[in-house]
């Protein structure tokens, strides 16, 4: 996947490492951040604490099987997006998965471009879903507009607001500047500099010399934004 807009935040459920290490391989370098657990309680466990855009779960796991997973996430009110990976192709099986909570269904063996375009297309509905970004203090409701910083409201001109919206989805991972730039541009950049003129408008009014740094500059990488409890230093 190369549209630089949205990178994919996807875990993977799955024992067999062979398998797990041929869909890393395929997917890597097109637009994807993995990880992956071996069982049922890492699964869960994983699904329950971290912030992916879509979840790819083993039916036949250790410990724990991916249908109990999938209805213990439920069950906390985790609404991620979760595609059912199988060796089962019958009907009644595919009816148990999405009682459970899965939104979609891909029977092994599959072809590898037919994984990616399931996860993409879950990605997207997830996109639609997600109306309110959070990391830390930090609050951004996309209905609204209205960005917050521990209660203080902040004041961003749109191409700051574009840069956030995508330093937070991706938060806390680094994001390079092509990417910030086709948020704001698109495939029609006007000039390097003027990246550097929004990321400091949106550090002038984010961190404010009191508070920790949450927006970081990554020497020759690009930047990226950190829950400032967790991680204050620059």
């Amino acid at each position: 996947m190369s549209d630089l807009r949205q990178v994919v935040r996807a875990l993977f459920v799955e024992d067999n490492q062979a398998l797990l290490a041929s869909i890393f391989a395929f997917l890597d370098g097109r637009g994807f951040v993995l990880d992956a657990a071996p069982d049922g309680p890492s699964g869960l466990k994983l699904a329950s604490t971290g912030d992916y855009d879509v979840i790819v779960l083993d039916w036949m796991l250790p410990r724990m099987d991916g249908i109990e997973v999938l209805q213990r996430l439920r069950a906390l009110g985790e609404d991620v997006p979760v595609l059912m990976l199988t060796a089962r192709d019958q009907l009644d099986s595919k009816l148990t998965g999405f009682s459970a909570g899965a939104d979609d269904y891909l029977a092994k063996p599959f072809s590898m471009e037919e994984l990616q375009a399931r996860i993409v297309a879950l990605s997207f509905r997830q996109l639609g879903r997600k109306q309110v970004l959070r990391v830390g203090g930090l609050t951004f409701n996309l209905l609204t507009q209205e960005i917050t910083r521990d209660g203080r409201e902040l004041k961003l001109y749109s191409g700051s607001r574009a840069i956030l919206e995508v330093l937070m989805r991706q938060s806390p991972h680094v994001v390079p500047r092509e990417r910030l730039e086709y948020a704001i541009w698109g495939d029609d950049v006007p000039d390097k500099d003027m990246l550097r003129t929004h990321v400091y408008e949106l550090r002038r009014r984010l961190d404010l010399p009191e508070e920790p740094r949450m927006l970081q500059t990554i020497s020759k990488l690009g930047y990226r934004l950190v829950d400032a409890g967790n991680d204050a230093h620059d």
